[in-house]
């Protein structure tokens, strides 16, 4: 399954929101600076569709707010 991924750092409130069917928008805490906002997107995405770290692929957008996931449920 692939969806598309807006992300906000930095929140003070941690949320996954979906926006439409393979649409979403994420808040994260952490900052923006050495993945470190990739890496906690990627477990509240894994808490949010029930399944494990390793299943979830950043396919594009690495560096930027606006990324495509490939998650293997």
């Amino acid at each position: 399954m692939r969806i598309e991924l807006k992300v906000i750092a930095r929140a003070k409130k941690e949320i996954v929101e979906k926006i439409s069917e393979n649409n979403y928008r994420i808040k994260v805490s952490s900052p923006p600076e050495k993945g470190k906002a990739n890496k906690r997107m990627i477990e509240l995405l894994a808490l949010e569709f029930g399944v494990k770290k390793q299943d979830i692929k950043i396919i594009s957008g690495e560096a930027s707010n606006r990324k495509i996931l490939e998650i293997n449920i």
